[in-house]
């Protein structure tokens, strides 16, 4: 049950990669959205849009949280390390999600094209959410090494 160390390492790596494609999304999301206009107006003019942004990037600092717990606690005991890890991973899977999903809808049907790097970075996500155990492992598996009840 308890990982090895290059486990919980590659984890917190990988963590660290889906942190910063996540940001990459956010930031391209934000000039899209500034640059599109609708109605004669940016499409970053409406709130609905204004509030998903802000949640975005509200799940991109949850995530960079995370990471940074799982990479101060690499050379952590076992236990600890791998508890950090798990929450780690499953914490930023769930948020590479939210933001793959609503940077690709916010972008429309250029968010899948080859044309955007959008579509590259939301496949890339989702295999990260995959490696080493999805999340709802991962947060299964943080209980079980003793962690506080975490949400599925």
């Amino acid at each position: 049950m308890i990982s090895r160390g290059w486990v919980a390492a590659a984890m917190a790596a990988l963590g660290a990669e889906a942190v910063g494609i996540m940001q990459t999304l956010l930031d391209q999301t934000l000039e899209y959205t500034k640059m599109r206009k609708q109605f004669g107006r940016p499409l970053s003019a409406n709130q609905v849009i204004r509030h998903r942004l802000a949640d975005m990037a509200m799940q991109c600092d949850e995530a960079r949280s995370m990471a940074l717990r799982a990479a101060l606690m690499a050379d952590a005991e076992p236990v600890a390390r791998s508890r950090a890890a798990s929450g780690a991973k499953a914490k930023i899977g769930k948020c590479a999600r939210f933001v793959a999903e609503q940077s690709v809808q916010l972008h429309g049907a250029m968010g899948v094209t080859e044309e955007l790097d959008i579509g590259s970075y939301f496949k890339r996500l989702l295999a990260f959410e995959t490696l080493f155990g999805g999340s709802a492992h991962h947060y299964r598996r943080h209980a079980a090494l003793g962690g506080r009840g975490v949400e599925a």
